[in-house]
């Protein structure tokens, strides 16, 4: 018995006869216009009956047709597709990644992600090196709009104002003299709640682990929340050294040595991110010293990682993926076209779990 065969032939057949399948071969197959075939795709359906719906789409999955996206953005100018850029930066001088170095990074994305996808838009992520770079993605990819991330140079905010296209930024300060809305936290109330906790167990000299402060206004509000409760305690601020490395497991390495080499007297570490904490641990087990027995140790961000360490981590949460979540809800709703939005602030909380411990007096 010979195979049932339409004009196009069998499906296994059709792609090599045809090449592609247009929205023309689907009206065609269907028996409808190219107009009806663009409102069923476009979901349009008040152009369209229930039947002549379903007729469509089974045209459309029996021709196995693909839509093109590029002309279909160009054809109603909305590509729903969002922009999260965060910055490129380098390892031994080479181009290299946040995400490789900071799970803070990869977490926050998975929320922007997940929500952005709930509301019917897909990301592209991409380190951005310059304005010029971000300009160029913007257009080349038809971005509907822009998460971003991370430190930036003075000319790369001057000029976020020739981008077209809605803009949410994630934990900046600048952000009303960008003109944007922003998605953050208290970071001097974060890290006023860490050292308190620190000083509240007897510590008088506590070493603040940081990247440099001046570059980034995190870690310049950070500092400021240390310096508060170290003051509020009336602990002499030269017998806590601020200690400056990369936010990365490998900058916590690297202060884990310091420690251990030109600060003995310290009993007590803040370091302003998770990722460095974790690896001052490595160091001080390596070297023998007991966490939180002789050192006592809390960070900040609350990673996924830190309740499944040995010992589990005592930090300051924020929740990352919920604040992924806020980013996506508040930029979809500016590329809506809602106005009246207003930046959010999300809460931070002292999580105590096994890394601190009261000092014997």
């Amino acid at each position: 018995m010979s195979e049932k065969t339409s004009e196009f032939g069998d499906d296994k057949k059709r792609g090599k006869r045809m090449g592609k399948i247009t929205m023309k071969d689907v009206a065609k197959h269907a028996g409808v216009s190219v107009a009806t075939v663009s409102n069923v795709i476009n979901n349009i359906s008040n152009k369209t009956t229930e039947a002549t719906k379903q007729k469509v789409l089974s045209s459309v999955k029996e021709l196995n047709y693909k839509m093109d996206m590029t002309a279909r953005s160009l054809s109603i100018g909305k590509s729903n597709l969002i922009g999260i850029f965060i910055p490129e930066v380098y390892e031994n001088s080479a181009p290299s990644s946040l995400l490789k170095t900071n799970p803070f990074y990869s977490e926050i994305i998975s929320g922007i992600e997940y929500e952005a996808r709930m509301l019917g838009y897909d990301i592209l992520i991409s380190c951005i090196h310059s304005i010029d770079h971000a300009l160029e993605l913007v257009n080349k990819r038809m971005l509907d709009g822009l998460a971003i991330l991370g430190t930036y140079d003075t000319r790369f905010w001057e000029d976020l104002k020739l981008v077209s296209v809605p803009i949410v930024l994630i934990d900046n300060y600048n952000y009303e003299a960008v003109g944007v809305n922003n998605v953050g936290i208290d970071d001097e109330l974060g890290a006023y709640l860490a050292t308190k906790h620190l000083t509240t167990l007897g510590h008088k000299h506590i070493a603040f682990a940081t990247s440099e402060v001046g570059v980034s206004e995190v870690n310049e509000k950070r500092f400021i929340g240390f310096k508060r409760a170290i003051k509020e305690a009336k602990l002499d601020q030269t017998a806590c050294p601020v200690i400056v490395e990369a936010v990365s497991f490998k900058g916590g390495i690297t202060i884990g040595h310091r420690l251990l080499k030109d600060h003995m007297e310290v009993t007590a570490v803040f370091a302003i991110a998770d990722i460095m904490a974790l690896g001052i641990i490595k160091i001080m087990h390596q070297f023998g010293r007991k966490i939180p027995e002789d050192l006592s140790i809390i960070g900040f961000d609350d990673l996924s990682i830190c309740e499944y360490t040995f010992p589990a981590l005592t930090t300051i949460r924020q929740d990352i993926y919920k604040k992924g979540v806020e980013v996506a809800r508040l930029l979809i709703k500016k590329i809506d076209g809602e106005l009246g939005l207003k930046s959010q602030e999300l809460p931070v909380e002292l999580i105590v779990r096994e890394t601190t411990k009261a000092i014997l007096k």
